[in-house]
């Protein structure tokens, strides 16, 4: 392709004269090439790959671009090949006017890795432009009496073209009254001035028309004219006079508009109109007319627009003075533009990495830029840094070019992008100084792992709960982003293997919701704890871990439970109480207990009915069943209590317990549940389960005496007169078998009986009652077969002896149980 594009261009005359091109490498490391202006869209310039010392496709490898100084951008590269084209036309003139040379500034940069080459094209001029005059039918006038060799400055064509292009001279039409002399201006165009040769006679001839041809010196050269009218005054003897040949003055740059630059004054020494002087700026170029003006009646000279040192220096201004008979003469004002520092340096940035991982290394090169003061005289030095504390530094490469690289480590999660200031500044005076916003983000990369929002967590779940009952749950953060923050949860197996708690647990991965599986019992389980894991995305995946710990809640769900007296619903149990107890007198105690917890189990017993309400009471705490009053013979001697023991939880669970009080004379041995032979078949109690009390302490030994004659009298007194009606009752009520004792050798019961001994104080009488044992599962002492007095037994039946242990097990005893 770029073969195909040299041909048309080598067939114009003009590129191929003026194309040709050169590479070279300065001591700053510049590329440099050469072409003409006008060349096409797609001329080719050079292979900047060979150049620079790369492999064809390594550009394109390397993300390689062009950056140009200015705003825009004239050439293109092909990355593949390497090859630099024109990018448009290029017209010399329109980029760098009267500068010569002409030279553009770009540079490569290379993304990766980031690195950049400076380089320059020269564009050199072509004859495209033809020299012109501003005002073609410039008017003269010159009185008759100029003496010869009186010169006329005419106005200089303009000629857009430098060098050799450039305008080069002048030639006049012949003529009989005037030739032509060239001048040079120290600065700008060449001009040229009419010097009369033979005297002007206006009645002989009153205009002379002239023709004055600009040359250039291009090949071939071009031309411009204009059409010079002189007109031929009368005559003015007087010519005005300045007081200087040439007024020299100074400006400086940043002057506002209108300030005075110079005063020229010329004097005429006519009398009347012809000495009236009249000041203008003749014959000047368009750009000295739009900079400068003067009053035409003072002769100062001030600024009608701006001056740049930057783009003019110098100006050399020609000043007319005429009088008042057309008699005119000239002189000149040299204004000298002084710098001075206006102009803030210019940062330019070329290419900028971002975003930028956190875990890049020190000295990674994050931007570069180059940095241009125009004020290149007063400015002075340069320094370049950053207006904050960043974790960056300024590193120069080469000359006016800088790098932006790393100086401290980077932390995403503190600071996710910074907005660099670049500062720029001069050493004036004044001191001037550009700000430059670098935007640099960080990305992030997976450096921190889930952090749970508490060391421990504590979950409750009622039990009795519905399955799948949403609990509770964990919540875990995660400073990074995206996937590094995505968490997911997880349960760990327990250190010892036992995987039960996946059996009661469920979590949700993506929230952390804890789910109870099963239905949760209070009485089975009080609690657990597992560990939850979380973990994020990133890679590698970091993770942490909880314990959680589940509580669970006891609800009311279990109803008392009746330890004594023992309710089998066959055997109904008694207690004995003699007829001489007086009131408060303890006649047994209700044993209750619930397998719930806290106030679920707190218990109170009440009453509920009785044989004689006044008779009897009962502790609403402990059960205790105690007397109200004295007995009297009048009271039934069977007395039935149904007692109701009820927790304390919401609602409230009950459960009601029976017990028979036997009123007795007396008693000298105990008093044995039998059973009714017409309802139940005759069987011996094997259970030696029963819990023994031990015989409680006599009082003194004067009170032992008395009690063992009472109980010799009771005994008899039993024996004797009311055998058989108390051998009935027993039989009705109590069922008591009457294999129960049984007389041995040594006289002995043949079970171990626990008995208690009360005795009354103010009586002759002694008082036993028999407890029975309120765990089926206390171990029993081994006995002799001795008997141990006491004041009340129960014999279970069959179905009470064969009941299975565990829900026994579970009942708590009161501690108030005697």
């Amino acid at each position: 392709m770029a073969t195909a594009r040299r041909k048309p261009l080598q067939s114009r005359q003009v590129g191929s004269l003026l194309l040709f091109l050169c590479v070279s490498v300065g001591g700053a490391a510049t590329i440099r090439y050469s072409v003409a202006e006008e060349m096409e869209s797609g001329s080719f310039v050079a292979n900047v790959a060979k150049d620079l010392g790369l492999e064809v496709g390594k550009l394109a490898a390397r993300g390689a671009r062009l950056v140009s100084e200015g705003n825009k951008l004239h050439f293109r590269l092909h990355r593949k090949t390497g090859d630099l084209f024109v990018k448009e036309k290029l017209d010399r003139e329109s980029l760098c006017g009267k500068a010569d040379p002409c030279v553009l500034h770009f540079e490569i940069v290379l993304v990766e890795p980031l690195q950049s080459f400076r380089a320059e094209v020269r564009v050199f001029d072509i004859n495209d432009n033809a020299p012109i005059f501003l005002n073609k039918e410039p008017l003269l006038k010159i009185p008759e009496s100029t003496p010869l060799g009186s010169r006329f400055p005419l106005q200089s064509a303009q000629d857009l073209d430098v060098g050799l292009n450039g305008l080069q001279n002048y030639t006049l039409s012949s003529n009989a009254y005037f030739h032509l002399h060239t001048r040079f201006r120290s600065h700008g165009p060449k001009y040229a001035e009419l010097v009369l040769d033979k005297p002007l006679d206006r009645e002989e001839q009153p205009e002379v028309n002239l023709t004055i041809t600009a040359v250039d010196g291009g090949s071939p050269p071009k031309s411009g004219t204009a059409h010079i009218r002189v007109l031929v005054l009368d005559v003015n003897d007087h010519v005005p006079q300045f007081s200087r040949l040439v007024y020299r003055a100074q400006v400086p740059e940043n002057s506002a508009t209108g300030s005075l630059v110079a005063t020229v004054t010329a004097t005429d020494l006519d009398e009347g109109t012809n000495k009236k002087i009249t000041y203008s700026l003749a014959q000047n170029p368009e750009a000295i007319l739009q900079t400068f003006q003067i009053d035409p009646e003072n002769g100062e000279v001030r600024l009608r627009g701006p001056v740049d040192f930057e783009t003019v220096e110098t100006y050399d201004i020609d000043i007319q003075a005429t009088d008042g008979g057309g008699l005119s003469a000239h002189s000149k004002v040299l204004v000298e533009v002084v710098d001075v520092n206006d102009n803030p340096p210019e940062v330019m940035v070329s290419s900028v990495s971002s975003p930028l991982p956190e875990d890049s290394p020190l000295q990674t090169v994050v931007a570069l830029f180059t940095i241009r003061d125009r004020d290149v005289r007063v400015g002075g030095k340069i320094t370049c840094f950053l207006g904050e504390d960043f974790p960056f530094v300024v590193k120069p490469t080469f000359r006016n070019s800088y790098s932006l690289v790393t100086d401290r480590g980077l932390d995403r999660e503190e600071v996710s992008g910074y907005n660099i200031t670049l500062v720029a500044m001069d050493t004036g005076p004044p001191s001037l100084s550009t700000e430059t916003v670098i935007e640099v983000l960080i990305s992030d990369i997976n450096d921190n792992p889930p952090v749970f929002q508490e060391n421990a967590y504590i979950l409750t779940v009622r039990e009795n709960n519905s399955p799948a009952i949403f609990i509770g749950k964990v919540h875990a953060e995660d400073l990074d982003l995206g996937e590094n923050a995505q968490i997911t949860y997880s349960l760990l197996p327990p250190k010892s293997g036992d995987l039960s708690v996946f059996a009661y647990i469920s979590i949700n991965s993506d929230n952390g919701k804890l789910y109870a599986l099963r239905t949760m019992d209070y009485e089975a389980i009080q609690d657990f704890q597992f560990v939850v894991k979380a973990t994020d995305g990133g890679f590698p995946t970091l993770s942490s871990q909880v314990t959680v710990r589940v509580v669970v809640l006891d609800d009311n769900d279990n109803r008392p439970m009746i330890l004594y007296p023992l309710q089998n619903g066959t055997l109904p149990c008694n207690d004995l109480v003699p007829r001489s107890a007086e009131a408060g007198y303890l006649v047994t105690k209700v044993v209750a207990v619930d397998g719930d917890s806290g106030q679920n189990s707190w218990l109170s017993y009440h009453l509920l009915k009785a044989t004689d309400l006044g008779l009897f009471s009962v502790q609403r705490q402990n059960g205790e069943i105690r007397t109200l009053r004295q007995i009297s013979e009048r009271d039934s001697m069977m007395q039935k209590l149904i007692i109701l023991v009820q927790d304390h939880g919401q609602p409230a669970l009950s459960t009601t317990a029976s017990l028979n009080i036997l009123l007795v004379d007396g008693f000298s041995e105990p008093y044995l549940q039998f059973r009714d032979p017409s309802k139940h078949p005759r069987k011996v109690n094997p259970s030696t389960k029963y819990l023994v009390i031990s015989l409680a302490v006599l009082s003194f030994l004067f009170l032992l005496s008395v009690t063992l004659i009472s109980i010799i009298h009771i005994y008899q007194k039993i024996k004797n007169r009311e055998k058989f009606t108390i051998q009935e009752h027993f039989y009705d009520d109590c069922n008591f078998p009457n294999n129960l004792v049984q007389g041995g050798r040594n006289g002995s019961l043949s079970q171990p009986c626990s008995y208690e001994m009360c005795s009354v104080t103010g009586t002759g009488n002694s008082e036993f009652r028999f407890l029975k044992r309120f765990m089926p599962n206390f171990p029993f002492p081994q006995g002799t077969g001795d008997v141990k007095t006491g004041t009340s037994s129960c014999s279970p039946s069959d179905s009470e002896r064969n009941r299975p242990r565990g829900s026994e097990d579970r009942a708590r005893v009161s501690d108030d149980y005697m």
